[in-house]
Formats: C-alpha cells, structure tokens, sequence
C-alpha cells in the first residue's frame, strides 16, 4: 500500500479534509469510532494489513501519517 493509496480511502470517507496536512483527526472528532472500524476493514478486505485491537488507538489514527506507519509496521511483520 502506498501513502497515495490510503490518502484515496481516506478522502472517500470525508472528501472535505485535506487528509495530507490534517491532525489530530480522532481528537478533534474529524474521524468516527465507525470511520476507524470501516478503515480498518477496508485495510484488511483491500489491501490484506490486519490490525489488532491494540492497533486501535487514537494516536494511530490521529493522521494519515501515523495510519500509515502503522500500516508499514503491520506489512513488515
């Protein structure tokens, strides 16, 4: 998966953020509790990156840039 990749998903959720620049999405309220678990199982259907329970944090989804080093993280492993 690549950054543009998941800035695509991102923007077919809320195509009003500007998901490269934007902080602080799940303090802030910009993402939903049903945002991550739809992200997180598009992840999974799409591009085969399972997430834990442990993943689902806000620090992990508070930027496209935290998601997606946690995305790397979970390919690596």
């Amino acid at each position: 998966m690549t950054f543009e990749q998941l800035l695509d998903l991102l923007s077919d959720l809320h195509p009003e953020v500007d998901f490269l620049h934007a902080e602080g999405l799940i303090d802030n309220k910009v993402l939903t509790s049903f945002d991550v678990v739809s992200i997180a199982a598009e992840l999974s259907e799409t591009f085969d990156v399972e997430l834990g329970a442990v993943d689902i944090v806000p620090e992990n989804f508070n930027s496209a840039r935290a998601l997606f080093a946690l995305i790397q993280k979970r390919e690596d492993e």
